[in-house]
């Protein structure tokens, strides 16, 4: 997920530059290298410098799951305290609370986790929006919520997710950027458990944490639905951790797959375990004879693809290991990047990242999957047990073209059109888009880009959405989206280039299912409302409604910087018992580029190193430079050598950051990807 941002992926992950439409990635020279083995350390990293800094004050519009107690730094005294910067539309954001959970379980007693939510869409700054997030993720800590971005601006924070540790005294001892922190945190709070309990001031026993009363309700938060060939419906019960089955009109509950823990299991359907499930599709009749399964379903949490057998009662892992697929990730016996270019192999041997929906593709008789955590569209072969990147790079954005060459971001849902094209949902542009998967091949219909949104209708190039998780071909040839953020049912027609609203007041509608009408009647959607718990229908009225509440931009307060050249430099601390890994050549790499494409007139591009110099251009005023960083790292010790099965890491991080450019400003922009 990433905000106007960025989400960010790091230790062994990566989520590419974000860009506006149309704008793709360029190359430059090779950069310079660092000279010395030593770690680069940047500004904020204090500790190193002998400089203590007191923690900012946390500042928000209110407490969640503290039963009603407002709370300050003071009254965490003797606590470590993590703050995790996130919002709820992110991906990777979501991916940081997955990692959170073993780490505030083994420190109940000496940790305490606040989750700072700090909105990127306008829906995210609502309190009910919030409160529903926090419930819908089951989030175990406390939050602060941040609205206007108050405490993110206090600790400078700059990408979603970001993560700042606090000791028992009071002071910022340590932030990055991105996932995948979780072994690194875990160390750094060891290192401060013993130092304070030696100087005692370290204080055990319960943290402020108060769960909130437990909702009884027979669907929570459901996500995807999907009808079958016998009529039945089938529902992804995401907060329940399970499916749902029911009798056709939806009313009557026939059975539940899945114990509704949260988990990972295969077996039957009454043992089976599953985490926040997705997307469904089912199978040909005599495809599915033949493999023992008849729906696919899109195991978002866990990473995997699981194929359930409703005849015989099972459920068994087709895609996917259990573990999240990380760009980047350096096999140190040959130094070759794993799991990196277009993959094409078996389908239980290659990590997946959040898939989100799931769709059977007649053209292709494979399976397309909605890979939310990286960014692209992937095709799996049930018969051959085989999956592919079919699009994408895995770089965040909305830019169209070629498999090869083209960017999605945050892909959420998928459904075919009669010409055997495929509708996506790509909801961090908030746009619509068509898919062809025999080539990959992608085209936007509507949006424009990671930093616009809104509720308008009208021609495709002024029409907005926000943040759209499903799609549903309509059998006129156009296209019904659940524009999840607006609370709306909304309509595309590609033959007149226009979009409509169907219906408006739903509570985040986040799939739909368009449901035969009977006797001569009309079709009528179903529409997963999700907020709500419940499954609603719509008709589809005879004149769709025309609504404009305008297009809408992200912002977020501006850095100023000066007319001259711009110095880029990254802060990077390697975690206590890593090393650079410059076996195989500079172990960093640094890309950077801009919107509008024309601010950077030279330096904009990849090259390695950590420092960059770029030339904007002196007419334009204002504009977002968009960086991204990664280094490579493993276990060993500075100075000595690698062992030869050590773990290694790649820890990345992207940033798009709004400038203003001023007049005698500073030229010097610092950020760091991992400061202690």
């Amino acid at each position: 997920m990433s905000p106007d941002t960025t989400s960010a992926n790091t230790s062994n992950g990566s989520t590419p530059t974000t860009t506006a439409k149309g704008q793709a990635p360029t190359t430059t020279e090779k950069g310079q290298a660092p000279t010395t083995e030593a770690p680069t350390t940047g500004t904020p990293a204090t500790a190193s410098r002998g400089v203590r800094l007191r923690a900012p004050e946390l500042t928000g519009r209110r407490w969640i799951n503290t039963g009603g107690t407002d709370l300050t730094l003071a009254d965490l005294r003797g606590k470590v305290v993590l703050l995790d910067f996130w919002t709820f539309c992110c991906i990777n954001c979501l991916h940081v609370l997955d990692e959170l959970r073993p780490i505030e379980q083994k420190y109940a007693d000496e940790l305490v986790i606040i989750g700072v939510h700090s909105p990127k869409f306008e829906f995210e700054r609502t309190v009910e929006a919030v409160d529903q997030a926090v419930e819908r993720y089951q989030v175990e800590h406390i939050v602060l919520d941040d609205p206007d971005l108050v405490t993110w601006q206090a600790y400078t924070a700059r990408a979603w997710p970001t993560l700042a540790v606090i000791d028992p005294e009071g002071y910022l001892v340590a932030s990055m950027s991105g996932e995948g922190h979780s072994a690194g945190l875990a160390g750094l709070i060891e290192e401060l458990i013993a130092e304070h309990s030696e100087k005692g001031t370290l204080h055990r026993g319960t943290g402020p944490y108060v769960p909130p009363e437990p909702v009884e309700t027979e669907l929570f938060y459901p996500g995807k639905l999907l009808r079958l060939a016998n009529g039945n419906l089938l529902v992804a019960d995401s907060g329940h951790h399970s499916l749902v089955e029911y009798d056709p009109t939806g009313t009557e509950v026939l059975r539940r797959i899945g114990t509704g823990e949260r988990g990972y299991t295969d077996g039957s359907l009454t043992e089976a375990r599953f985490s926040e499930p997705g997307g469904m599709t089912e199978l040909p009749e005599e495809l599915a004879a033949r493999l023992g399964y008849r729906v696919v379903v899109a195991d978002t949490v866990n990473h995997v693809l699981r194929g359930v057998d409703l005849e015989a009662g099972t459920v068994t892992t087709i895609a996917g290991t259990g573990e999240q697929y990380m760009v980047g990730a350096i096999d140190n016996i040959t130094g070759e990047h794993r799991q990196t270019g277009r993959y094409d192999g078996r389908a239980d041997r290659i990590k997946l990242s959040s898939p989100w929906d799931v769709e059977y593709s007649t053209a292709t008789g494979e399976v397309v999957v909605a890979m939310a955590g990286n960014h692209t569209i992937w095709s799996f072969d049930p018969d051959a047990g085989t999956i592919r990147l079919l699009s994408g790079t895995m770089n965040e954005g909305l830019l169209d073209g070629a498999a090869e060459d083209a960017w999605f971001a945050q892909t959420s849902g998928l459904d075919a059109a009669a010409s055997g094209e495929i509708w996506v949902a790509d909801s961090e542009t908030s746009a619509v888009r068509r898919l062809d998967p025999r080539t990959g091949a992608v085209e936007s219909l509507v949006g424009t880009g990671l930093f616009d949104f809104g509720f308008r209708d009208g021609p495709a190039d002024e029409a907005r959405l926000q943040h759209p998780l499903g799609v549903a071909a309509l059998p006129d040839g156009s296209v019904a989206v659940a524009d999840t953020y607006n609370g709306a049912i909304r309509r595309f027609d590609p033959a007149s280039g226009v979009m409509t609203t169907l219906a408006r007041g739903l509570a985040e509608p986040s799939d739909i299912l368009v449901l035969p009408g009977e006797d001569g009647a009309p079709p009528a959607l179903l529409v997963a409302e999700s907020a709500a718990h419940r499954l609603t229908r719509v008709s589809i009225p005879a004149e769709a409604q025309q609504v404009d509440e305008g297009a809408k931009s992200t912002t977020r307060p501006a850095t100023e910087i000066g007319r001259g050249p711009l110095e880029i430099s990254i802060g990077f601390t390697v975690p206590a018992g890593q090393k650079l890994d410059d076996r195989w050549g500079d172990p960093t790499y640094l890309q950077v580029s801009s919107t509008p494409p024309e601010l950077i007139t030279d330096g904009a591009g990849g090259a390695e190193g950590m420092e960059r110099t770029v030339t904007l251009d002196p007419g334009i005023d204002s504009g977002v430079l968009h960086v991204t960083v990664r280094a490579a790292a493993c276990d060993g010790e500075p100075g000595g050598e690698i062992p030869l099965h050590a773990a290694c890491h790649l820890y990345q991080q992207d940033w798009g950051i709004p400038v203003t450019i001023a007049d005698g400003a500073e030229n010097t922009l610092h950020l760091d990807l991992r400061g202690t």
